[in-house]
Formats: C-alpha cells, sequence, structure tokens
C-alpha cells in the first residue's frame, strides 16, 4: 500500500516535513485537531502513531485497514513487532499542542483562585498523560 492511499482516508491532512504528515484521527472524534502523527520511511513502511491515545488497530480498522497494509511487501511476523515509532519532535509538539493549551488554561484558572472542577482536573490529567506519552514516542524519556 502506498502511503497514498491511507492518507486519502483521512481527514484534515497536513504535510510537516518530507515524508511526514499530520491528520485528525480517524478512531476518535478529533475534528477540531489533528493528533495522529504518518510517517512513510525509506523502506516504504507506513508508521502511524496517535498522539490522542487511540491503538494503531483502531486507527486503522477505522479506515478499513489493517497492520500489514502498511508494508509494501508483507512483512515477516518479527518486523511487526516495533517498540517504538520513530517520530519527529516536530510532529509530537504538533499533536499535542492543543493538550498544552489545556494545561495553561487549568494554570490561568488556578491563577486567578478559580478552583477546578472535577472533570478539569480530570481533563489536566489526560493532558499531561498525553503530553508525558509523545515525550516517551519521540524516546525522551
Amino acid at each position: 500500500m502506498s502511503v497514498d492511499t491511507f492518507l486519502s482516508r483521512l481527514e484534515r491532512v497536513k504535510k510537516t516535513g518530507p515524508g511526514r504528515w499530520v491528520a485528525c484521527c480517524p478512531a476518535h472524534d478529533s475534528k477540531s485537531k489533528q493528533s495522529l502523527a504518518i510517517r512513510e520511511t525509506d523502506d516504504g513502511k507506513v508508521l502511524v502513531h496517535d498522539f490522542g491515545g487511540c491503538s494503531v488497530y483502531d486507527v486503522l480498522f477505522s479506515v478499513g485497514m489493517q497492520v500489514n497494509d502498511l508494508f509494501r511487501d508483507r512483512a515477516p511476523r518479527s518486523a511487526l513487532r516495533t517498540a517504538r515509532m520513530p517520530f519527529s519532535y516536530a510532529d509530537a509538539l504538533r499533536c499535542v499542542s492543543f493538550e498544552a493549551l489545556v494545561a495553561a488554561v487549568a494554570a490561568g484558572n488556578i491563577a486567578k483562585g478559580v478552583s477546578l472542577t472535577d472533570d478539569d482536573r480530570q481533563r489536566l490529567w489526560l493532558a499531561a498523560n498525553r503530553i508525558n506519552h509523545a515525550l516517551e514516542v519521540c524516546e525522551c524519556r
């Protein structure tokens, strides 16, 4: 499969560099922000990571694809077991920028003496987890 086939099934695709894109994740409601990072490697593999927390399986299922569709030639089973997918820091930042905004709004409210609701604290915790996950994916932790 070519990366173009996969990209054609996504919304709000933006090229971020050679062989790199971000898009809205089709597995969850992310119409307003791009949390999905896509990279095509030199050997034609398509790497996919959702910084919103969806698994690659959920993302692919949402667009009618399977993991083996991400490889030009059917890869041996051992090649499918990749512990980490290399994404650029810029792509990770683009995908979690909204989470930073959530944290900034919460910090602003706290600075003004406004107490956070339970829902606010839960959303802040989710934002922090997503930012930490982005660090792990980019092998910063």
